[in-house]
């Protein structure tokens, strides 16, 4: 599709947005969104017909690109036959995204609880452990994103939590390994690893392990930074839940549906959990959809129990429809394998070149399509190149940074110090080239705010 300039069309969009629509997590007369003509594969453009690379695949969720041909069609082949239904009832779409989500989760999370999204998702997940278990609090880790939703933002280890954080919500935080910047005076990773887990172990003495019903961990931290967790850790999570008769949640919301090169990044790790939330790729975003996926343990607990939850959308066809057509293009096109492969012999070796010019980058970190540049002041001393949670002119150089990349066709992902090279999973290793050399530029501004 080629972009067509319509200013007077992008014009009313903007002005109709502006009016009337309250924008999620920011201060309203401060921002200045975008107005978005149209998409397709890996680009967005404007109506001044000016096209981006998105690197940040929407907000992560768009693994095969925008408006894929097969996906479409298959919304609107579910449309004309039953655009919806009640989720007490056995559909078809419903019961195959099922059974193809089912056949790709590890171990034997073989039933499937559709949401409308990932917060929701976290939301039950939840209250399955805590009805399983019959205790209340959970653990979750700083240095994550769990959703927006009541209970998820509370469990959520970055400053999105902190208005909405009663202290009521039976969420307790704890320090997830994190090498770069260890809370554990470490110098290896393995020494990170045990030390993590001595820590985590440690607390759960002190709260009472007869008090806890979970512990929930994204697989690997996306939002706030693709950490790579150290190996032996999440194994290690699957021992201490075990031994403390814990339930081990897993949130792949972000990570899973071939974003790490595999299906799962649980795959990456040979861990099982005991429930895992998902979302975002499961179908691309293109109709909302999320969900847990159950042990068998759990849910024989609601086998004569009714589980107290549901939503009106649980399982909605058109999303459901848009899942199976996602998950068959992604088999068919070999697009975990794609991710993987250009994230190994592309990404990665491009990334690390860039770390070597550009004294700005101070760590490089991802897997798959999954990455992330931490951006520093000064390597030695490996101070952010804005503080923690910068506003105003104290983000100036990260607002710099993307301000560039915009201006060179890319559309980054930026968060607090951080850049994050997360494109559609089947984007072309071209297109790969092309963001990298856009961001290769814009590093260069980052530069200049360096010590």
């Amino acid at each position: 599709m080629t972009p067509q300039p319509d200013p007077q069309a992008g014009a009313a969009v903007k002005a109709a947005d502006r009016s009337h629509v309250f924008h999620s997590w920011s201060a309203q007369e401060l921002i200045d969104p975008l107005a978005v003509a149209g998409a397709e594969g890996s680009y967005f453009w404007d109506y001044e017909g000016k096209r981006y690379l998105d690197l940040a695949s929407g907000l992560v969720y768009t693994n095969i690109g925008y408006q894929h041909p097969k996906v479409v069609a298959a919304i609107q082949e579910q449309a004309a036959r039953m655009t919806t239904f009640a989720p007490a009832f056995a559909v078809e779409a419903r019961s195959e995204a099922a059974r193809l989500i089912a056949e790709r989760t590890p171990g034997d999370l073989d039933k499937i609880f559709f949401t409308n999204g990932g917060a929701d998702a976290v939301e039950h997940a939840v209250r399955m452990a805590r009805l399983h278990t019959g205790r209340p609090k959970v653990l979750s880790a700083y240095r994550s994103y769990h959703g927006g939703t009541q209970q998820a933002i509370n469990l959520t280890g970055d400053p999105r939590r902190w208005a909405s954080d009663s202290g009521t919500a039976g969420a307790v935080h704890f320090w997830a390994p994190f090498l770069y910047r260890s809370r554990f005076y470490a110098e290896t990773e393995e020494q990170e690893c045990a030390r993590a887990l001595e820590h985590l172990e440690t607390t759960i003495a002190f709260e009472g392990p007869g008090t806890i019903a979970a512990i929930i961990l994204e697989t690997i931290p996306g939002t706030a930074g693709i950490m790579m967790p150290p190996a032996g850790y999440l194994a290690g999570v699957r021992a201490i839940c075990d031994k403390y008769g814990i339930v081990f949640v897993l949130d792949e919301v972000m990570a899973g549906f071939g974003r790490t090169g595999t299906w799962f990044a649980a795959d990456l790790y040979d861990v099982v959990p005991d429930l895992m939330t998902f979302a975002k790729g499961v179908n691309s975003g293109y109709v909302p959809l999320g969900g847990v996926a159950i042990s068998g343990e759990i849910a024989a607990t609601f086998a004569e129990r009714p589980y107290p939850g549901g939503l009106t959308y649980s399982g909605h066809p058109l999303a459901c429809a848009a899942a199976v057509a996602t998950i068959n293009v992604m088999e068919e096109e070999g697009i975990v394998e794609h991710a993987a492969r250009l994230g190994a012999e592309v990404v990665e070796p491009a990334l690390r070149e860039l770390a070597e010019r550009h004294p700005s980058v101070g760590d490089v970190r991802g897997t798959g399509m999954f990455w992330a540049l931490e951006l520093v002041r000064n390597r030695e001393t490996r101070e952010p190149l804005v503080p923690y949670n910068a506003t105003g002119q104290a983000a100036t150089p990260m607002s710099a940074f993307a301000a560039s990349a915009k201006a060179h066709g890319v559309w980054p992902f930026v968060n607090m110090n951080r850049t994050h090279v997360v494109p559609p999973c089947n984007v072309s290793e071209a297109e790969l080239k092309e963001g990298l050399a856009a961001l290769d530029t814009a590093l260069s501004v980052a530069d200049e705010y360096t010590e």
